[in-house]
């Protein structure tokens, strides 16, 4: 079944943040995953919503899982963990 990580991000180091998001895409397409959002505009129309979204499309829960525990991601998690304040969830598709 299709798994999705979904991050709400508030970028608070954007140059020091740059340097990890420019490494996720070939991480995530290494791992199987799929970017099918990556910030752009957005339109909040309910509640509160961070700055940036994130939409990461796997093949399951387990590439999604992997993929974030993989030495790569591991390697360059520390730079959004400093440059950024984030919530980040796997949900399963439908």
């Amino acid at each position: 079944m299709t798994a999705y990580i979904i991050a709400r991000i508030d970028v608070t180091d954007p140059e020091d943040y740059m340097t990890y998001a420019s490494q996720t895409v070939a991480l995530a397409e290494k791992a199987g995953g799929r970017f099918l959002v990556k910030g752009g505009e957005q339109e909040t129309v309910e509640g509160e919503a961070r700055s940036r979204q994130v939409l990461i499309e796997f093949p399951d829960r387990a590439a999604a899982i992997a993929w974030y525990n993989s030495a790569e991601y591991q390697e360059i998690l520390p730079i959004a963990l400093r440059a950024s304040v984030r919530d980040i969830v796997v949900v399963d598709g439908v």
